[in-house]
């Protein structure tokens, strides 16, 4: 069997990123309305801040009106939450996003709640969870890594999934149930492994589509895998690299990427497959946020989702 098909995840977030500039373009030319997105940091958490300032770039770059309110690590809920009412009430605002995690003493089920759910672009609003849940994509905000991960699977195998057998490992809130329900609004046959699934390397065996989104560095092994099969593989993980140096770490996926290679029928690299799509797909939804604002559905991204 030949090496597997690397999954271009640059590749593909630049695609996406140029239908949202055309979109984004459109927009502005017809109904004068600039897609803005607000970015709430709390705290200095490093992964967050480089994510955050790749936001703001990658915003920069569609034409957006782009915002990043920074907070210390010790503000209160109350502080907060007002913060996030007035991003609400902020016409110039299409859609908002806090960074999590957020510190202890603020409850990220009432941040998100107390976001508009026509402006949460992450898709975490148990309103969008709902529209996604029974399939009105029309209406939902769709979660940025799920959605990028379904487009990753159609790049590789075509836009008709229907009929494939995909199993979702994890069963994150995040991540897990929501790719599910994606895939089963495209006519797979999904099923959701986690922690607690017997015989668990046996079922990611039946898997035409294999989504890892675990938490687990190079958890899933080759003997897991069905020849042919297309990974995505969600995991970020930071694992010790003493080849590097005394002291340094690299990033892997959940998926034991050189083993899969060999058996695969294509999959994702880790760093480079999901990651850039996640923040592609963000800048889709603020787009798509502003259409519908704008009373112009018509305006949104053309994605095949």
């Amino acid at each position: 069997m030949s090496e597997a098909q690397i999954i271009s995840g640059k590749e593909l977030a630049g695609t996406v990123v140029e239908a949202v500039k055309m979109a984004s373009s459109r927009l502005i030319k017809q109904t004068g309305i600039i897609p803005g997105i607000a970015v709430v940091i709390v705290g200095e958490d490093p992964a967050s801040q480089v994510y955050v300032r790749s936001k703001g770039k990658k915003a920069e770059e569609c034409g957006f009106l782009s915002r990043t309110h920074r907070l210390d690590d010790s503000v209160s809920e109350a502080d907060l939450l007002a913060l996030v009412e007035s991003l609400n009430a902020d016409k110039d605002i299409h859609g908002i996003l806090v960074q999590l995690p957020l510190p202890g003493q603020i409850s990220e089920e009432k941040v998100i709640e107390t976001i508009l759910p026509e402006k949460d672009v992450d898709g975490f609003h148990p309103i969008n969870v709902g529209l996604l849940g029974s399939g009105n994509r029309t209406r939902a905000m769709i979660p940025c890594t799920p959605a990028g991960s379904l487009l990753l699977a159609k790049q590789a195998l075509g836009d008709n999934l229907s009929g494939l057998n995909a199993v979702v490992v994890g069963r994150s809130n995040i991540v897990g149930k929501p790719v599910a329900a994606l895939l089963l609004q495209e006519s797979c046959t999904v099923t959701i492994a986690h922690s607690r699934t017997k015989e668990i390397e046996a079922l990611c065996r039946t898997a035409d589509i294999l989504v890892a989104a675990v938490g687990r560095p190079q958890m899933i092994k080759t003997d897991w895998i069905k020849p042919g099969a297309t990974i995505i593989d969600v995991g970020i993980n930071r694992i010790d690299a003493p080849e590097k140096g005394e002291g340094k770490t690299r990033l892997v996926g959940d998926v034991d990427y050189d083993d899969a290679l060999s058996v695969a029928g294509a999959v994702t690299p880790v760093p480079g497959g999901v990651g850039p799509m996640t923040i592609a797909m963000l800048m889709a939804n603020t787009a798509t946020a502003a259409a519908r604002a704008a009373g112009r559905p018509d305006l949104e991204p053309a994605l095949s989702l």
